[in-house]
């Protein structure tokens, strides 16, 4: 299968920026099927450290098989997964997480009745002498949330009940990265935020890249894509149709991408400001 890769500078397989060294992850010839249906089909992809690459798609076109196959939700049938260099199996999510991978799901996965805190420890709670270390989590949670200047929450004592669509999807990016993560994948996280509150995950998006860890974010929202990218892949009835640096993209573009495969179209010039600036598909 030969992939759209632009225009730009020479590139590794499927449009990967040449990098001074491996990418984080690697994913070479992965396949998955569900039956007679092929989710995935031949998928070559790189995620390199301290870079945002989005992976949008039509409904279907396989991008919720994909992430949960890197999570380690779904075994791919054939393919490698390389990470830092070296071959891995990634079969159960206590597999990613031990290799330094956190999902942020849709659903962020928080209790409503439990606080920030006991939310960010959930299920790796620390204990001192066989009680709950509550004032170490406290403020590790406390800290981590800081790190990323968050700061819209009162206290991590506050019930996640209380808290907005944006303090949600904080907290829940604030879990991932508290557990050393270098790879965190974002399923829609801005899905139903209003305008403040998804510039407000956007901007925690680009911090979490500034600090080194790979980001794969998962969307329908155009406009949030170009806003926030490095890198934007296409995939297409399971197959990844293109790879391609964000500058090189726009929101018709990667639309002619996600319903033929292909776009004959190219980036009109606009200034630096205004770049993010496209409609939105999502």
């Amino acid at each position: 299968m030969s992939t759209d890769v632009g225009s730009g500078p020479r590139a590794e397989p499927n449009g990967a920026p040449t990098a001074s060294g491996p990418p984080l992850l690697s994913l070479r010839h992965v396949s998955k099927s569900f039956g007679a249906v092929q989710a995935l089909d031949d998928i070559d992809l790189d995620i390199p450290a301290g870079e945002v690459t989005a992976l949008t798609g039509d409904n279907g076109a396989g991008k919720s098989v994909l992430i949960k196959s890197i999570a380690g939700i779904h075994t791919p049938d054939s393919g490698s997964i390389v990470w830092e260099g070296h071959p891995v199996h990634i079969r159960t999510p206590r597999d990613a997480a031990a290799l330094g991978i956190e999902t942020v799901h849709q659903d962020l996965a928080l209790c409503d009745n439990l606080d920030i805190a006991q939310n960010m420890f959930l299920g790796r709670e620390q204990t001192k002498h066989f009680m709950l270390a509550e004032d170490a989590m406290e403020q590790a949670a406390g800290e981590t949330l800081k790190s990323l200047a968050v700061t819209t929450v009162r206290s991590v004592r506050q019930l996640v009940a209380s808290l907005s669509g944006g303090q949600r999807q904080a907290v829940a990016i604030a879990k991932a990265v508290l557990w050393n993560s270098k790879l965190v994948i974002m399923d829609e996280p801005t899905a139903a935020l209003g305008v403040a509150q998804t510039a407000m995950v956007l901007k925690l998006v680009r911090s979490l890249a500034d600090r080194g860890v790979a980001v794969l974010i998962v969307s329908h929202n155009m406009n949030d894509v170009l806003q926030v990218a490095d890198r934007i892949a296409v995939l297409r009835l399971g197959h990844l149709v293109a790879l391609r640096p964000a500058t090189e993209m726009d929101a018709q573009i990667v639309v002619d991408l996600m319903t033929t495969g292909t776009s004959t179209r190219t980036v009109s010039k606009k200034p630096a400001a205004t770049a993010g600036a496209t409609h939105d598909q999502g």
